[in-house]
């Protein structure tokens, strides 16, 4: 199987895993704690080759492709987005785990899936890739103050635990650091090792499945215990991802960007990063349990929401023949 047929069968392999994760969890609950002594290598692995799809020592080049693009992307992405979760969240039920999860994981536009998006829906994947790194720097540093600006001092302070702490720098920052070293590694050497980067493109795919398999096994209980609860951030990512896209369709109005690159900037806005957030999610205490499904359902229905965007966003939102004034 090539890693094109991977990346397209993607959604009925996630499918597949949490459905049997949740056969084993609920059979056989006594390997709950196998998997999840598993699951913090292999979501650190996850990471790191996500992270070298990145072209992350690109990141003081993006604002030379287009800033007029990159100013768009960000503002919608960091300034307007968080607004309309903001709302969001006043319209949720009153319970902190359910609001922290729809929080965690709408806040950070996604860097590394968002690419191949924009390739489906005839975007400007030039722009996409620019983006990406940037993308990524921006929500690290300005994710600790959304939160601290949506729940207050007292629930952040809460949530800064050991674990969490350790989360952030051990999964993701040290991924990070790791998938970079890579990058300088493999353009300072022959072609031959640059194959190291496509070789672990193949990656992702089969790595997110085991953690959304090790995940809906371990918290199985969680899972039963939770179905409605959950009902209603499902509604509530169904209705960004409508929001998104309408909001892309009119910055790029009012911007005047060209088509193409109108079409990415939807993209960008609708495709989410919920498994960097991920271990936050893990790490948090038990009584938080639920906020690590609600970061996995919004995966689920991103990537149906992403299969109507690539016919929508170029069929309806931006099409070829219409000019954008």
């Amino acid at each position: 199987m090539t890693r094109e047929a991977i990346e397209k069968y993607q959604v009925v392999i996630y499918v597949a895993a949490i459905i049997s994760g949740f056969f084993w969890g609920t059979h056989f609950p006594e390997l709950s704690l196998i998997f999840e002594s598993l699951l913090w290598p292999v979501l650190g692995l996850l990471l790191y080759t996500t992270f070298t799809q990145i072209r992350l020592s690109k990141i003081r080049h993006a604002f030379v492709q287009d800033r007029r693009f990159i100013y768009t992307a960000l503002a919608g992405n960091f300034v307007l987005i968080p607004l309309i979760i903001l709302i969001f969240i006043t319209f949720l039920p009153d319970h902190p785990p359910i609001q922290l999860g729809v929080a965690l994981v709408l806040l950070v536009p996604c860097t590394d899936w968002f690419i191949t998006f924009p390739q489906l829906g005839r975007g400007d994947t030039e722009r996409a890739i620019a983006f990406s790194p940037l993308s990524l720097l921006f929500q690290i540093l300005l994710l600790p103050a959304y939160l601290f600006l949506f729940f207050g001092q007292e629930l952040t302070l809460f949530l800064a635990t050991n674990k969490m702490i350790l989360a952030f720098t051990g999964i993701i920052i040290l991924p990070l650091i790791i998938a970079w070293l890579t990058e300088r590694w493999v353009e300072k050497a022959p072609d031959s090792r640059r194959k190291t980067i496509s070789r672990l493109g193949w990656m992702p795919v089969p790595l997110l499945a085991a953690v959304i398999f090790m995940i809906a096994a371990s918290q199985a209980h969680a899972l039963r215990d939770a179905s409605f609860l959950l009902a209603y951030p499902a509604i509530c990512y169904v209705i960004f991802l409508l929001s998104a896209a309408l909001l892309a369709r009119v910055l790029a109005e009012i911007i005047s960007l060209p088509v193409r690159q109108g079409r990415t900037l939807a993209f960008s806005f609708g495709s989410r990063n919920s498994f960097v957030v991920l271990p936050l999610a893990l790490a948090l205490p038990e009584s938080f349990e639920i906020t690590v499904l609600a970061v996995v359902l919004q995966s689920l229905i991103e990537l149906f929401g992403m299969a109507l965007y690539v016919w929508l966003v170029p069929g309806m939102l931006f099409k070829s023949r219409k000019k954008m004034t």
